[in-house]
This record gives C-alpha cells, sequence and structure tokens, in this order.
C-alpha cells in the first residue's frame, strides 16, 4: 500500500468514526428532546412527514432559526425567520401562540434542536422538528418560498 492511500484510508477510517459518534451522540440527544411530558407533543420529523404535517395544519406556526444570508436562498412555506443567534430570540418566541403547534428547522438540524428546547421550556404544547433541517427539505425536493418575500414556492 502507498503512502498515499494510508493516508487515504486513514482519513475514511476517520471520519466513518466521526459520523458514528455524532448518530450516537445525536440518538441520545433526541431520546431527551423528544421524550414524552404530559399534555405536550415534541416530535422529529422526516422532511415528508414535514410537509404532511404543514399541509394538513392551518394553524400551524412555522419557525426557521436560520440567518438572514441563510433564508435569502429559500424558507418553508409560511415560515418566519427568528435567528437562533438572535439576541431577542426568546423575547420574539414568547409573543407566539403556545396553544398553537409550532414546527421550526434550521440548515441542518443543530439550531432547531436547540431551539426545541427553547420551546419546550416556554411552555408550547407541540412543537415539530423537522430533521436534518432545510438540507433534507431540499433533497426531498419539497417547495420553498423565495426569501423572506413570501412568494411563490418553488423547487
Amino acid at each position: 500500500m502507498s503512502r498515499f492511500h494510508g493516508v487515504v484510508l486513514g482519513m475514511a477510517l476517520g471520519m466513518a468514526g466521526l459520523s458514528a459518534a455524532w448518530w450516537a451522540w445525536e440518538s441520545r440527544w433526541d431520546s431527551r428532546l423528544f421524550a414524552p411530558k404530559a399534555g405536550t407533543t415534541a416530535e422529529n420529523l422526516s422532511a415528508q412527514q414535514a410537509w404532511e404535517f404543514l399541509s394538513g395544519h392551518p394553524d400551524l406556526q412555522v419557525l426557521d432559526v436560520r440567518t438572514p444570508g441563510e433564508t435569502a436562498r429559500g424558507m418553508l412555506p409560511g415560515a418566519r425567520r427568528i435567528s437562533w443567534g438572535d439576541p431577542a430570540f426568546v423575547q420574539e418566541l414568547s409573543r407566539w401562540d403556545r396553544s398553537r403547534p409550532v414546527l421550526v428547522y434550521c440548515q441542518g438540524g443543530y439550531r432547531s434542536r436547540k431551539a426545541v428546547e427553547v420551546l419546550r421550556s416556554l411552555g408550547f404544547n407541540s412543537v415539530h422538528h423537522l430533521h436534518r433541517g432545510m438540507m433534507a427539505w431540499r433533497w426531498a425536493g419539497q417547495a420553498v418560498t423565495n426569501g423572506e418575500s413570501g412568494t411563490a414556492p418553488s423547487r
């Protein structure tokens, strides 16, 4: 085996190890984050499940926690952006209706999981998370609106 092939093999094994560690950590986080609590719902939804939920719940509040630069490339239909890093994040969410369901997402799922924790701590009764965020949504070919303008969905 050449030195080059050894380096490539080592990198591949390292990435496989990191990937396995991430999946295990994420699984433990999800089991805690989406654990049942009396009188509340918290779900981790695939892109297809999120689309069906979005389509079937006209009272749904859709929360995009990405940055303005990210949302400029498209948002889920009906979404409102409150960036995860915004100092007024909790204050803005406290104005939302806690009795209506919320679907939250980000680009890949980390920031929106943190937002799920905040939503649940604020007493939201029905919190739904788009697993793998906008990446999964786009991979599934779901419609997005053109940035924050609310213009017609595109694929």
